[in-house]
C-alpha cells in the first residue's frame, strides 16, 4: 500500500559537487521514500554564500539526474525563502523566545566552549548582534529509526543556540526546521554527521509547536585516513561516466543485496530493483556501523 503521508528529502549545500558520501545519503533517502511509495524532494541549502561555489548547485542537480535520482515537484531553494525565515524569527521574538547576543567566540571559549546565557536577560539591541533561541524545551535524547535511542551532550542540548548570525545570515538550524515543516517532511534520512544538531532542531520544532519528523542517520563513508568523505576533506566528485558501478558500490555500502547481472540493467531498472529490495534494517550489518555511535 502506498504511504501517502511519507515525504522524504535530500538537502545538499552547494559548497561543492556530490561525492560518494553524498551519494550514500541521497540514495538512502531516495530508497526509503520510494520503498514507501512516498514523495522524495530535493532542497538546495544555499543560505551561506561565503561557503558556496558558483555553479555547484546546478552541478548537484545534474549529478542527481545522471545517477537516476529524480525528485518530485520543484526544487526548493533556501535563498528564495528569506521571508519565511524572517517571519519565523519575528514569531519567536514576539513570544519572547529569542534574544540578541553580542558575545564573541573568544568569550564563549573562555567559559568552556558552551554558551552560558550571558546575554539572556541583558536586553541587548540588534546592533552587531546574533539572535539566540531562548531554550525552553531542551531535548536530551531522541529516537532514530535505525539506531534506536540516541543521547545528546546535555550541556549542548540546553544551550541557547544561534538562529540568526551576527553577519546577517540565517542559521542552519532555523532554516532547516522552517523548510522541513513547510515541505511536510515526515522522515529525514541523512548522514550520521548530523546527529548532534538533531536535538536542537527537535527543540526548535517544540518551540514553534510543530510536530517533528522522524529521523534516520546513516553510517558515514570514510577515506583512507578514517575521516568522513566530505568536500572539506577534498573527496573526489562522483564520476561522470557510467553511474551503475557507483550505485552498486553505494548499495553494497548500505548492505543491500546486489545481484550478479545488475550491470546489464539500465539505471532505471537498477534503481527499481534496489527499491523493491530495500531494507533499512540491513544497514545495521554494515561494518562501519558502530554501536559506539548509538
Amino acid at each position: 500500500m502506498p504511504d501517502s503521508q511519507y515525504i522524504g528529502r535530500f538537502a545538499p549545500s552547494p559548497s561543492g559537487e556530490l561525492h560518494f558520501g553524498s551519494l550514500i545519503a541521497a540514495l538512502g533517502s531516495y530508497l526509503q521514500a520510494r520503498a514507501r511509495q512516498g514523495i522524495w524532494r530535493v532542497r538546495i541549502e544555499d543560505i551561506d554564500p561565503p561557503r558556496e561555489i558558483p555553479g555547484a548547485a546546478h552541478t548537484i542537480l545534474r549529478q542527481l539526474e545522471h545517477y537516476g535520482l529524480l525528485w518530485d515537484g520543484d526544487v526548493l531553494w533556501q535563498s528564495q525563502r528569506h521571508d519565511a525565515y524572517r517571519d519565523a524569527l519575528a514569531w519567536l521574538a514576539r513570544h519572547d523566545l529569542s534574544y540578541y547576543c553580542t558575545c564573541t567566540r573568544a568569550r564563549i571559549q573562555s567559559v568552556g566552549g558552551i554558551y552560558d546565557g550571558y546575554c539572556r536577560d541583558r536586553h541587548r539591541d540588534g546592533d552587531n548582534a546574533a539572535v539566540r533561541l531562548r531554550q525552553q524545551h531542551p531535548v536530551i535524547h531522541f529516537h532514530d529509526n535505525l539506531r534506536g535511542t540516541l543521547h545528546a551532550d546535555e550541556r549542548l542540548a540546553r544551550e541557547d543556540f544561534i538562529i540568526h548570525r551576527r553577519d546577517g545570515l540565517f542559521a542552519y538550524n532555523l532554516a532547516v526546521v522552517v523548510d522541513d515543516h513547510f515541505q511536510g517532511i515526515s522522515e529525514i534520512v541523512r548522514g550520521a554527521d548530523l546527529i548532534e544538531p538533531t536535538v536542537r532542531q527537535i527543540s526548535l520544532y517544540q518551540q514553534f509547536g510543530w510536530d517533528a519528523p522522524q529521523y534516520v542517520h546513516l553510517p558515514l563513508a570514510l577515506n583512507d585516513r578514517g575521516e568522513k568523505l566530505s568536500k572539506q576533506n577534498h573527496a573526489p566528485a562522483l564520476p561522470e561516466g557510467d553511474p551503475r558501478p557507483v550505485i552498486i558500490s553505494a548499495l553494497a555500502f548500505l548492505h543491500q543485496p546486489v545481484i550478479v547481472g545488475w550491470l546489464d540493467l539500465s539505471v532505471e531498472q537498477l534503481l527499481a530493483l534496489a527499491v523493491a529490495n530495500w531494507s533499512l534494517s540491513r544497514v545495521l550489518q554494515n561494518p562501519s556501523f558502530s554501536n559506539a555511535s548509538r
